[in-house]
């Protein structure tokens, strides 16, 4: 059973990772180099080698204008006859020694003639061709082309040969008959394009390796952000939210730095909503449960009217445990992405509705002050909610007939309701802290201390503020301003 256990264990931890591949993993700095290597690399070779067959045409174009030149310059000699008599050849010697005067090899051409009467045939070039010339297998391929003459190609000696045969006849002996060979060494020809291309291949090579180091260099300064998210992350990992990733450039990757450094913000915020809210959960619920349980453990089971006392005292502070834990959620939620259910609403028709809401909250003297016409992006739902806790308060700071009014109106882009009142008004003091959690005024009212605080979190959710002004024994005016379009709205 032991082994057994064992045996599946060490299996389970010998098997690799989902998603990893087997092999050693590459820098992403090193793969970015070697693509541009390689890319580097192919389009140098491409070129070089359009560079070869391009200057290979070109110099197979010159070799045969030349060859064909050469032929001709012969054929109008044999039709001009001699040029020191001005008369027709009298012999192929003659015609033969003619031609070869008149004619200097370059370099890598030579030019032989063959005739019977002659014997051993005429030669001028490099004397290292004499063996091409005597070639059996060259002297039968001129053989076959004399009667028709033409243009030909041979490979010998590990060179190629290009070459014109011009077949010549004794009109004085139809026996007598020769033939001229105008030959040119390509390997020659191609000496200088082989020299650059040699030259070309080092050049090359030289720039491929700067381009290396250059590339390396460029790639992790272009990585450089990505190095730092990964450190970010890492840093993450153990807890730590408030690094950030420093912005420069204009590029994706800084695109990328600031989504990222977005999305650390709200991770951020997520975290410290949630830390806000298990502490305000362990910090408020503690009295009402410590209420509950010390009644509980005093309460004396035979006095049924003490039973019953601590029973109302123990559902009553259940009950505010349990409207004070919606609450905390509903304030934690306003940090959510989904906390609003956005659509173009009518302003004017939506502060009218709350108005009409309103007026049950309390006998007092309600005043709707005036609505934007217009239509607005928000979540009629959680803008209604947030006036009412307003006008709440409203009421609950003034007596029987004073004013309560409520009103919207445009500023430019964007769109304020407000809910005034002619009250107690509030302390300059406590106007800045009314807003935070579990805060009250200097009057205490029954409440949580979260109202406010989910009006400003609805605010804020919808990309606004909320602000107060109040005078002492003159009343307050609360103000909500949010924009009227919502750029990341997708229900509008």
């Amino acid at each position: 059973m032991m082994e057994a256990m064992t045996k599946t264990t060490t299996e389970t931890t010998t098997e690799p990772q989902s998603g990893r591949r087997w092999w050693p993993a590459v820098p992403v700095r090193l793969r970015i180099t070697a693509a541009v290597l390689v890319l580097f690399g192919l389009a140098m070779v491409g070129a070089g080698v359009v560079v070869f067959l391009v200057e290979s045409a070109r110099i197979d174009r010159i070799t045969n204008a030349s060859i064909e030149q050469e032929v001709a310059e012969f054929e109008l000699l044999v039709e001009r006859g001699d040029p020191v008599t001005g008369k027709p050849f009298t012999s192929p010697e003659n015609l033969f020694k003619s031609t070869l005067a008149r004619n200097v090899a370059n370099e890598g051409e030579f030019i032989f003639a063959s005739w019977r009467s002659v014997g051993q045939p005429k030669f001028i070039g490099d004397r290292s061709y004499v063996p091409i010339v005597n070639d059996p297998v060259f002297r039968n391929r001129v053989a076959s082309m004399q009667a028709a003459g033409g243009f030909g190609m041979i490979e010998l000696a590990g060179s190629e040969f290009r070459f014109a045969v011009k077949a010549v006849t004794d009109q004085r002996a139809a026996a007598d008959d020769g033939v001229v060979v105008f030959a040119y060494d390509m390997s020659v020809q191609r000496g200088d394009l082989r020299d650059l291309i040699r030259t070309y291949a080092i050049v090359a090579a030289g720039a491929l390796t700067v381009l290396a180091l250059a590339a390396f260099l460029i790639a992790g300064r272009l990585l450089r952000p990505l190095r730092e998210l990964r450190s970010t992350a890492q840093e993450i990992s153990v807890g730590d939210l408030t690094r950030r990733i420093e912005v420069s450039g204009n590029d994706d990757l800084t695109d990328l730095t600031v989504t990222f450094n977005s999305m650390l913000d709200r991770l951020d915020g997520a975290f410290a909503t949630q830390r806000q809210f298990l502490d305000d959960v362990g910090h408020e619920l503690k009295t009402p449960i410590t209420i509950a349980q010390g009644h509980l453990e005093l309460m004396d089971v035979a006095d049924v009217d003490e039973v019953g006392s601590t029973r109302d005292l123990v559902l009553d502070e259940m009950d505010r445990m349990s409207r004070l834990v919606g609450e905390l959620v509903l304030l934690a939620k306003t940090r959510r992405p989904d906390f609003l259910r956005l659509e173009t609403s009518d302003v004017h028709g939506l502060t009218t509705a709350v108005y009409e809401k309103a007026q049950a909250l309390g006998s007092r003297q309600w005043i709707l002050d005036g609505t934007a016409d217009g239509r607005a992006t928000l979540d009629p739902q959680r803008v209604t909610q947030a006036i009412l806790q307003l006008a709440s308060n409203a009421v609950r700071h003034t007596d029987e007939g004073d004013v309560v009014a409520i009103g919207s109106t445009y500023y430019g882009g964007a769109v304020a309701f407000w809910v005034r009142d002619t009250g107690d008004g509030i302390d300059q003091a406590d106007q800045a802290r009314i807003f935070e959690r579990f805060r009250r005024g200097t009057a205490e009212g029954d409440g949580s201390g979260l109202g406010l605080a989910i009006v400003r979190g609805i605010a804020q959710a919808h990309g606004g503020r909320i602000e107060v002004h109040s005078d002492v024994g003159r009343g307050s005016r609360f103000t909500i301003t949010m924009p009227r379009e919502q750029p990341w709205a997708t229900g509008s």
